[in-house]
């Protein structure tokens, strides 16, 4: 008979300090967290801030700001430079001025081009209109696609603007404006391939933002023409229509794209439908496949989105990311935290990875979007705007390459682990519990196990270090082969969340992670390698804690000093492999861990 071996293991490495530790902060700061970014300048109202790297080696973010709210008069759009990655940012240059009487300047995405000019296309109201037959209306959305251009990395600007050729399509004859008017919006940037450049915007047939799809511009001689008046652009697909399938709602738009590395275009972008939609055009955006819900896999499972900004980009090493809210609720909210996948290129397709937390704000009613990858020196920084702030956030390059190697590594995570077993056929009771940390001073642990279940009847309990009162924790069944955790802090906090249901089955040996991260506090739960998005079933495979928005802050969960756990009625145990952390594990070394396998020791 093999033995038990019963484990304790203490690490004194906090994790991530080896890693990665932003020079700009201390040591044990949560990168995650929208506070610790650095904010970027504005004049009350800002969003989509997106930065280029500038021929001199600085960065140059356009944004969209103003005095007021969002799409009110004085909105416009400006740059501003900063020399030391982020950390400082010059005042606020004009690209288009601030009037209180119009018209508008919105949604600037910049290009720069091998040459050291740099570019800016937005939208702009150039008949200044603020009504229509007696109805007020926003003009942010309207009028004319421009740009303008900067030859001293966007110290100045040109006086001209140049018109972008946007033909009449079905779109416009229908909408309210009987065409007179063209409604339109862009995000992201222009992306090049060789000496072409491209960017994805989506036209509106229905004011305001309704009945939507895809369109892309294209210039063969942007970046390398030094006469403006010379270059020439190309709108696509051909035709009447965008990109758009009427199965996936009439709400269509935020398409931006990505070159794979024979020149294929891969486009994601926006429904209302709960989830995102993608496409690949294999002729340089003339036409395209038929839009269809994104999957992380060529025919596999659905990737989540609610009416919010799917943004993907292309890393210097040819793979991709992929930034998401992963909830299918089908409307604006909420967008906090932000996640972010990992794409690989396979066989002429993106295999997208198990996705990770990547921002949050404690506060789950701030929301983030609109964000930008800025890559440089080997590091990678985020900017995000909440509308009110944008920031830019230095991102652990060990979280990003984490996504990437999914599925490769195959390591048991072993900073952290401050407890477990291995058990083969001696059934054990109880375990010793080692501290957890509290909730309410960030971190979090996790609870990574082996486990068969002999049937799949609710109520049998796994794993409990309850006390007297009910502090502490429990891991239980449920109805449907689902599992749960339970805390409680014996203060009046609560928190749970449970597994999806139907991915157990009774006699098969499964491997479950339970996270509990106390940054976003947020539970998640991976079962056999797969994140727990809610499926079909749900609209959120992930949940918060506390479990009301405005309970009691849960805090210290620790229990008894053992906890008992679980022996099937046969005598053998049910689990097979138990770990203990005391922090969150990321979804990448809790996928490692199942690759990995339950392991024996002899």
């Amino acid at each position: 008979m093999q033995r038990l071996i019963l484990l304790l293991i203490v690490l004194s490495a906090p994790y991530g300090s080896a890693a990665f530790a932003d020079p700009e902060t201390k040591p044990d700061t949560d990168l995650r967290n929208l506070r610790n970014g650095r904010v970027i300048p504005d004049e009350g109202y800002c969003d989509q801030p997106y930065t280029v790297i500038t021929k001199d080696g600085n960065w140059l973010c356009t944004l969209t700001t103003g005095p007021g709210k969002e799409s009110e008069r004085g909105q416009h759009v400006v740059a501003t430079i900063s020399t030391d990655q982020g950390r400082n940012w010059s005042k606020l240059i004009d690209i288009e001025p601030s009037l209180p009487d119009g018209p508008e300047t919105s949604w600037v995405m910049p290009l720069a081009t091998p040459g050291g000019r740099v570019y800016a296309f937005y939208n702009y109201n150039a008949d200044n209109i603020t009504s229509w037959r007696g109805q007020p209306i926003c003009g942010t959305l309207l009028g004319w696609y421009v740009y303008k251009f900067s030859d001293d990395h966007g110290r100045t600007w040109s006086k001209k603007r140049y018109r972008l050729p946007m033909r009449m399509i079905d779109l416009d004859r229908n909408n309210m404006f009987g065409g007179e008017i063209q409604m339109f919006w862009g995000i992201g940037k222009p992306i090049t391939i060789g000496g072409t450049a491209l960017f994805a915007f989506s036209r509106i047939g229905q004011y305001q933002i309704d009945n939507s799809e895809g369109w892309f511009f294209r210039s063969d001689n942007v970046l390398s023409e030094p006469d403006p008046e010379k270059i020439i652009w190309q709108l696509l697909p051909d035709g009447d229509h965008g990109l758009q399938a009427p199965q996936l709602g009439h709400i269509q738009s935020e398409q931006n794209i990505v070159a794979l590395s024979d020149g294929t275009l891969y486009c994601m972008y926006r429904t209302t439908l709960g989830y995102p939609a993608h496409a690949y055009s294999h002729d340089g955006g003339r036409t395209w496949t038929r839009p269809e819900f994104a999957t992380y896999t060529p025919g596999g499972k659905r990737m989540k989105n609610p009416r919010a900004c799917p943004r993907i980009w292309k890393t210097a090493n040819g793979k991709f990311l992929f930034w998401y809210h992963n909830h299918s609720t089908p409307w604006w909210l909420p967008r906090n935290p932000a996640w972010i996948s990992g794409g690989v290129e396979k066989d002429g397709k993106i295999h997208w990875s198990q996705p990770e937390i990547l921002l949050y704000d404690p506060d789950p009613l701030v929301r983030t979007s609109y964000p930008d990858l800025i890559e440089q020196d080997g590091r990678y920084w985020i900017t995000e705007t909440q509308k009110s702030v944008a920031r830019v956030h230095a991102i652990d390059p060990t979280l990003i390459e984490g996504l990437w190697n999914q599925g490769r590594v195959r390591k048991i995570t072993t900073d952290g682990l401050v407890a477990g077993f291995t058990a083969t056929e001696k059934p054990l009771t109880q375990i010793p519990m080692p501290l957890l940390p509290d909730l309410s001073q960030g971190g979090g642990f996790s609870i990574d196990f082996w486990i068969t279940l002999a049937d799949l009847l609710p109520g049998q309990v796994i794993l409990d270090n309850r006390i007297v009162g009910g502090k502490g924790f429990k891991i239980i069944t449920l109805d449907e082969g689902r599992i749960r955790i339970e805390l409680r802090d014996g203060q009046g906090g609560i928190g749970w969340w449970d597994c999806d249901p139907g991915l157990l089955q009774p006699g098969k040996l499964h491997h479950v992670a339970v996270i509990v991260d106390a940054g976003p506090q947020i539970i998640s739960f991976v079962v056999d390698g797969v994140l727990c998005d809610g499926g079909q079933r749900r609209t959120f495979g992930w949940g918060r804690f506390p479990y009301k928005l405005f309970a009691d802050e849960l805090a210290d969960v620790n229990g008894a000093k053992t906890a008992r756990i679980m022996t099937l009625a046969t005598g053998r145990p049910g689990l097979k492999c138990l770990r203990i952390y005391n922090r969150y594990l990321r979804t990448s070394q809790a996928v490692a861990n199942y690759h990995a396998g339950p392991g024996t020791d002899e």
